[in-house]
């Protein structure tokens, strides 16, 4: 028995403790909801996963997130902020502008969207968090991970793992969260409206666009230039059509690679003492918020629009503004074919999803030279 008992006290199942516990079976959750319910299981399962690994009882956890261990060197490349823009340029390499070029209003219903990183950060800042935390968990309305996790690096990178797990995990949940919102603050007469086709939009125009993007917001935001000059540097290489094989490799490995990177290494922060206290808390029900928060402004501007469209748009594109791209674009999508069979929404509702990215960039690019 006391060989038993000692044999026993060296595995894993005695050093666990009930918080590790705990973090374990959110893991499990997030892996079933990224396996089972196929919610962005390109970011759920490695975010889960490295979650699971850290969370596992000492010594084994040690071994890959102490100094020397193969996650903390990779989680280099998170704290200094080098993975988020990459993924901005996979993003940019594998986007279309030409839905926002072909109708630029869709910037408005983008901007618009953003609100709800500001109503968080007001909302953050009365629960007591201070202006870097605020600004970290504003970001989160924006539901786009890797700009928040750029932020959340250079202002707080203590509250990097609930930050990023709850900016993924809202992202994942967008064809849940946004339906209800849209349909409370729409009319059915609204919802059925149906949109022109775009203009045809021309290679130069595809091509300038990313350059004059580039200038205009870096001039005036110039903390916002690793973010949206990467996203512009993807899309010129993608319109420019010279160098096909480097566009390939962008959104593809490149893209995988460092979501792969991303996922496991954010997840590898989430350590039961760090996520399991009153902060997480306030985190998941702010970014819920601001999530929130940010679709419904979309939503509203959208209505405006439409009374002085004469009805000719439809707000729900409006929705697309948050920076979810295209899943923000399939839901408006989704929801306009449920109330009109014949309604195709997709690629106007795609122009306020790429300026929502944009606008995602540069309010972290605000937030960063107000708090840094």
């Amino acid at each position: 028995m006391e060989f038993l008992n000692n044999l026993f006290a060296t595995t894993g199942i005695a050093m666990i403790a009930l918080n590790q516990g705990i973090m374990i079976l959110v893991a499990l959750f997030l892996l079933f909801l990224a396996i089972k319910k196929q919610y962005e299981p390109y970011l759920l399962l490695p975010i889960a996963f490295g979650m699971l690994l850290v969370n596992l009882p000492a010594p084994i956890s040690e071994g890959i997130m102490d100094k020397d261990g193969l996650l903390n060197i990779l989680y280099q490349g998170v704290k200094y902020g080098v993975y988020p823009p990459l993924i901005f340029l996979a993003i940019g390499a594998s986007t279309d502008f030409g839905p926002l070029i072909a109708n630029p209003k869709s910037l408005l219903l983008g901007a618009a969207a953003q609100l709800g990183i500001f109503g968080a950060f007001v909302g953050a800042v009365l629960l007591g968090l201070n202006g870097n935390e605020a600004a970290s968990v504003g970001i989160i309305g924006g539901a786009d991970g890797p700009t928040a996790i750029y932020l959340t690096s250079k202002l707080a990178p203590h509250m990097l793992g609930p930050i990023a797990v709850a900016a993924y995990s809202y992202m994942a949940l967008v064809p849940v969260i946004q339906p209800p919102i849209i349909k409370l603050l729409t009319t059915k007469k609204e919802r059925q409206i149906k949109m022109t086709q775009l203009r045809n939009v021309s290679k130069r125009e595809k091509i300038l666009f990313p350059i004059v993007v580039t200038i205009v917001v870096t001039l005036i935001i110039p903390s916002s230039i690793p973010l949206v000059g990467m996203l512009m540097f993807g899309n010129l290489a993608k319109e420019c059509g010279l160098v096909p094989n480097l566009v390939e490799h962008i959104k593809g490995a490149l893209m995988y690679i460092i979501t792969i990177f991303i996922g496991l290494t954010v997840g590898a922060t989430t350590n039961a003492e760090a996520f399991l206290n009153l902060a997480t808390i306030k985190i998941i029900i702010l970014g819920l918020f601001a999530f929130s928060f940010g679709t419904a402004g979309g939503v509203i501007f959208g209505k405006v629009m439409c009374k002085f469209s004469k009805g000719t748009l439809n707000p729900m594109i409006g929705a697309a503004g948050v920076s979810a791209v295209p899943m923000a674009a399939r839901v408006v999508q989704k929801v306009g074919q449920e109330e009109n069979p014949s309604n195709f929404l997709l690629m106007h509702a795609m122009g306020p999803n790429v300026a929502g990215v944009i606008g995602s960039a540069v309010a972290a690019g605000v937030l960063l030279a107000m708090f840094k």
